[in-house]
């Protein structure tokens, strides 16, 4: 029964959204063609964001695991999609609940959610293109953890995961930063693309999956493909544009800084990172490169609508630095975290989010603003409690469920082989 478990609940899903639809309501009414048009690329730069990070993820893995940790990053695009539209938006941004999580029947399997423009989310684009856009968001942070804990995951256990995940620690903080009634959001906390919602929150999933699942039996760090690490990252660069400046919500100035802000932040944080190596008496690594620049996307994220240009410079070269020092603090301790995703998530979303509030117009520390910076430290810390305890006890579940760790002598096998009958040649 447990082979076709997944296969009868995606008959029942499809057949459920089959009978519970109608045609998209609504016209096109109050919608600006300008920023369609850009909320269309936008969605889809996003979408290339998860199998840039196949890419990126997958080359730094061991040759036989390539395949499966690409895949775990690739098949978010299926599971999260469906959950999306049957309940997750819904839950993210449905009728408020106490500001905590919206009501599940609210846009039950898309009901209500047409192509006339939304003024309470986005006033001048279909809603159902605000709704994608966001889907775009939920897809990539559980693909984000995947790199925690790369080479020994079962796979089936790992999409169960994926699904309550995203139900119960994605949606919550999605609702609570973004929804007009949600709690973080109305106490001043500032996150403009997902620095909280997104890289915090996966950060500390990623912690928890990586305490919980224990070592490899062999830890190694021979990358198998250098190149597709470059390629991942041009891709995920590439796709952060659409991921800040889409966050502006159309065609406009927000948009346009959000843009400047990403790209150069990401610049100064990948020389901040080789040079940093070099002074340290390192070699300059392509991988190093490639790090840091993924750090200052992150670190950017939460501010890249509420800072300027020599802000996001800072906020990129703190980032590189201080996930720098993560990654060797890591290294001296017992922690298996494959490929770094909490220092460089995790912190990086950390540091973004505090130097928005030190560095945010108006509000900001340095504008003589203190609530903003107190309520980010203590939505820090929420959101850490809530990511990692919820998470570890997601994980816990799912291990009851189905055994969430590879046996042993499928870990020495290879993942590509024992879990998908398939290896790279």
């Amino acid at each position: 029964m447990g082979k076709r478990l997944y296969f009868i609940v995606l008959v029942l899903l499809v057949l459920f959204g089959l009978f519970n639809t109608s045609a998209y309501p609504g016209e096109g009414l109050g919608i600006d063609k300008g920023d369609t048009a850009w909320m269309l690329v936008a969605s889809a730069f996003v979408f290339l964001m998860t199998p840039g990070l196949a890419f990126f993820y997958g080359g730094m893995v061991a040759k036989k695991n390539v395949i499966s940790t690409m895949l775990q990053s690739f098949v978010a695009l299926g599971v999260v999609s469906v959950v999306w539209i049957i309940v997750g938006f819904s839950l993210s941004f449905g009728e408020s609940i106490g500001g905590i999580i919206g009501n599940p029947m609210t846009f039950l399997n898309f009901k209500n959610v047409g192509l006339d423009a939304n003024p309470e989310f986005a006033p001048t684009i279909p809603f159902l293109l605000f709704a994608l856009f966001q889907l775009k968001f939920a897809v990539i942070t559980p693909a984000l953890i995947t790199g925690s804990f790369a080479e020994r995951v079962r796979f089936r256990s790992y999409i169960l995961f994926m699904v309550l995940f995203t139900l119960f620690i994605y949606a919550p903080l999605a609702h609570m930063t973004w929804h007009p009634s949600g709690l973080l959001r109305n106490l001043g906390v500032l996150d403009f693309a997902g620095g909280t919602v997104v890289h915090m929150s996966a950060g500390f999933a990623a912690l928890a999956g990586a305490v919980f699942l224990g070592k490899r039996k062999k830890v190694t760090h021979a990358p198998a493909n250098v190149p597709y690490i470059i390629l991942g990252t041009g891709l995920l660069w590439f796709g952060w544009f659409g991921f800040n400046a889409g966050s502006a919500l159309g065609a406009n100035a927000d948009a346009v800084i959000a843009f400047a802000n990403t790209n150069i932040a990401s610049a100064v944080a990948m020389l901040t990172w080789i040079f940093f190596e070099r002074f340290q008496g390192r070699k300059m690594s392509a991988i190093g490169a490639c790090i840091g620049a993924i750090v200052g996307l992150v670190a950017i994220t939460p501010a890249a609508g509420f800072v300027n240009i020599g802000q996001s410079m800072f906020i990129g070269f703190a980032a590189a630095i201080i996930s720098n020092y993560a990654i060797r603090l890591k290294n001296k301790t017992v922690l298996d975290d494959t490929l770094d995703v909490f220092p460089s998530h995790g912190v990086g979303g950390m540091v973004g989010m505090l130097l928005t509030a030190v560095f945010a117009k108006q509000v900001g520390l340095i504008y003589g603003e203190t609530s903003t910076f107190i309520y980010h430290i203590l939505t820090l810390f929420g959101v850490a409690l809530f990511t990692f305890f919820g998470s570890l006890v997601l994980y816990w579940i799912v291990d009851k469920i189905l055994p969430i760790r590879v046996r042993e002598e499928q870990e020495e096998r290879g993942l590509d082989l024992s879990q998908h009958g398939e290896q790279v040649l």
